[in-house]
């Protein structure tokens, strides 16, 4: 045992340093200490990606707050009368490349919840696995985003459906994200630009929500590379595990776009959005459109009812197998110990009590 770790030892050590008799490079001395620069080659390397590194990641730290930090200024602007309280140096960071605000008090909204989802620039090795990937799969394209999630205030919004804006590069992966958005049934428009897409249940919405000033805002050229989707929804994103009571549901309106260099080109929608909202309270449907979004809804809770009902009974036997199994195995270890001659008595027990049990399932016919 001593000779294998004194041999691990001589592979871990490091062969002595052995200082050639003629050095005429650059050398400084100071008292006993002498200092060869070219003798330490392999460290200035080390060294110089060392501090490459960590100027990347410094420089990619500043360069995603200060793109966050400038839309949290400008938004209070683009909020202008409208009464909403934004704090002050409430910029919360989750990481280096996620950053949220929290906003509340203006009539028919609870809350404004603003998510930035900026790129990694922070992380070098995260970077080049984005760029990498880009090079293999053409869709995957990553982002800075910033998605505005406007909590209606109760009353806001009488009806319950589910209407979306789409920007068509968004239509491959928006309703993987979005579980809401199944519901709707895609189509142009011919008042939007050609780039965006409807998502509705039905007509009688888009013809409602799609006033002349929301559409204005829309067809701003500028705007038009960086809009994602703007969305109204009486659903959840994700798809709940059963019926939510209707004390928890919750009407939103969200807002998504990519965050360009230029934060005032999203400027006109911004103060657009909020008379959007304040219109919400004073669309009228049809009669027939109201009865068949009320009924899609009744049969979403039974749906979901039932799957939540056969997940429970098969969580249900799941545990009663394993307790059976546990059973099982407890009765093995304990026939396990006995002499062999009580283990046969047993087993042969067992065989026979199976045996009897698998007869009475037979059917007489």
């Amino acid at each position: 045992m001593a000779s294998f770790l004194q041999r691990i030892l001589q592979v871990l050590t490091p062969p002595p340093h052995i200082n050639p008799p003629e050095y005429d490079g650059l050398e400084f001395k100071r008292g006993i200490f002498v200092f060869r620069p070219a003798l330490f080659q392999l460290e200035l390397y080390l060294l110089s990606a060392l501090a490459v590194y960590l100027a990347f990641t410094y420089l990619g730290i500043y360069r995603n707050k200060s793109k966050a930090n400038r839309w949290r200024v400008i938004l209070p602007d683009a909020r202008v009368d409208t009464n909403i309280y934004v704090p002050e140096d409430r910029l919360t960071k989750d990481g280096n490349s996620d950053f949220y605000t929290f906003s509340t008090g203006r009539r028919n909204v609870a809350s404004l919840h603003t998510v930035y989802t900026l790129k990694p620039r922070h992380d070098l090795f995260q970077y080049l696995y984005h760029f990498a990937r880009t090079l293999i799969d053409l869709h995957y394209r990553p982002k800075d985003d910033i998605t505005l999630d406007f909590k209606l205030a109760p009353g806001a919004l009488p009806h319950d459906f589910v209407w979306a804006v789409v920007a068509k590069d968004e239509l491959l992966s928006i309703k993987q994200d979005r579980w809401d958005l199944t519901f709707t049934k895609t189509s142009e428009n011919s008042v939007l630009p050609p780039s965006l897409s409807v998502m509705s249940e039905f007509a009688d919405v888009t013809d409602t929500l799609l006033k002349p000033a929301l559409v204005a805002a829309l067809k701003n050229p500028n705007l038009l590379p960086y809009f994602r989707s703007l969305s109204v929804t009486d659903q959840p994103r994700q798809r709940p595990q059963g019926p939510l009571p209707l004390n928890k549901r919750q009407k939103h309106v969200v807002l998504s776009l990519t965050l360009p260099d230029h934060v005032e080109v999203a400027s006109g929608l911004l103060a657009e959005i909020f008379p959007f909202i304040d219109s919400l309270n004073a669309i009228n449907l049809r009669p027939e459109t109201k009865t068949k979004l009320k009924k899609v809804r009744e049969e979403l809770d039974k749906s979901l009812k039932a799957d939540a009902e056969r997940e429970k009974k098969e969580e249900e036997q799941q545990a009663a197998d394993d307790r059976k199994a546990a059973k099982r195995r407890l009765e093995q270890d304990k026939i396990a110990k006995l002499p062999a001659a009580e283990q046969q008595k047993k087993l042969e027990k067992e065989r026979k009590r199976m045996l009897r049990k698998s007869q009475g399932k037979v059917v007489r016919k």
